[in-house]
């Protein structure tokens, strides 16, 4: 028999973040990584899944179940528990009705108080992927100007404008550009993951402010799911008020502690980062 809960409980007693993201099995990104990142700092995650993967999409083969007709209803019960969040979190999102679904949400669901951040994860190489249309692209230029922070790559800044793509750009132009993105309407923006010879560099910029670029040594290559480790600690931190230039830092020193732990252990790239050795640091 079903126990029925009393109607007067209060399930908002405790900072949460409500996570927006695919689920993936084997290859430590997305949820996978973010869930424990982001219980790890002392919040609580509530997972609205867009999918469920075997493995990421970066092996050879994997196997998928889209959830897009399922997110509706998953949010409808949140609405019956009279759910609210600290903090709003997107990745992955991978069809113009999941964009519209994740903009629904924020409007209902994004208070005033809420930190939202919108990792518009479109692309990267220089190149959109394969199942970002042109006018997926346009709704996602609209769902970020809903977001109190964006952490766009370097190749999604440049979607994002409409420019094209340049591979190289100079710290003026970085630094333009994360002007421009902020007029899109977030309150904050980073450019991530920018390499610069023995560094790796990401463009900070806040409304009416100046952009800075926060460096950290660039060690071990690129990993999967590096950006969203990045994200997760950026949304705890924006939860809880921390300076973004320190919660950047926080982020980035985190992720290279994780790559020189993958080197000694010899896990390959795309198995993602051996977050379960360095949680323990973080807070």
């Amino acid at each position: 028999m079903a126990t029925i809960q009393p109607t007067h409980m209060n399930h908002n007693n405790q900072s949460k973040i409500a996570l927006i993201n695919d689920l993936t099995g084997f290859g430590r990104c997305s949820v996978s990584v973010q869930m424990p990142v982001i219980s790890q700092m002392g919040v609580q995650c509530c997972v609205l899944p867009t999918a469920v993967l075997s493995n990421h999409t970066q092996y050879s083969s994997y196997h998928m179940l889209d959830l897009t007709d399922q997110m509706r209803a998953h949010i409808n019960e949140w609405r019956k528990l009279k759910l609210s969040f600290k903090g709003i979190c997107t990745g992955f999102l991978g069809s113009e009705e999941q964009i519209a679904i994740v903009s629904d949400f924020i409007d209902e669901f994004g208070s005033q108080d809420c930190h939202i951040l919108v990792d518009p994860v479109m692309g990267d190489y220089g190149r959109a992927y394969a199942t970002y249309t042109p006018t997926m692209c346009k709704r996602m230029v609209e769902l970020v100007g809903k977001a109190s922070l964006i952490t766009p790559n370097l190749t999604e800044a440049y979607l994002l404008a409409g420019k094209p793509y340049c591979e190289n750009p100079s710290q003026q132009q970085l630094e333009s550009m994360a002007q421009e993105l902020c007029e899109l309407g977030p309150k904050r923006v980073v450019i991530t993951g920018i390499e610069r010879g023995t560094q790796m560099a990401n463009v900070c910029m806040e409304q009416g402010g100046v952009p800075h670029l926060v460096t950290t040594p660039f060690v071990g290559g690129q990993r999967t799911g590096a950006g969203d480790v990045f994200s997760a600690v950026l949304s705890v931190d924006g939860v809880k008020g921390v300076p973004l230039e320190e919660s950047v830092l926080k982020a980035s020193n985190f992720i290279g502690e994780c790559v020189t732990r993958a080197v000694e252990m010899d896990i390959p790239s795309c198995d993602g980062l051996p977050i379960e050795e360095k949680l323990c640091n973080l807070r």
